[in-house]
């Protein structure tokens, strides 16, 4: 593999580690470790603690898709192995 595949999938690498731990920490840490803390703010009603526990990871999941696609989308065209 040349230096340019190698720059590649490092940079895709980078990129899925990033959205990998924004995940988890939206997933994990606000819905369960940081939930208490949390709580004591209120959103729509409810603590929100308790919303990124049913229903803010799952709106953050699906930003991340969507930013993940458009970025991998540009890092493609950066190195010329985007799809016509």
């Amino acid at each position: 593999m040349d230096k340019s595949g190698k720059a590649y999938w490092y940079a895709v690498l980078k990129l899925v580690g990033v959205h990998l731990a924004i995940w988890a920490f939206v997933s994990y840490g606000c819905g369960i470790v940081f939930a208490s803390t949390l709580n004591s703010i209120h959103l729509g009603g409810y603590p929100l603690g308790f919303w990124f526990a049913h229903q803010g990871s799952i709106y953050c999941f699906i930003i991340l898709i969507f930013v993940f696609a458009k970025l991998m989308g540009e890092l493609d065209k950066k190195f010329d192995v985007h799809e016509q």
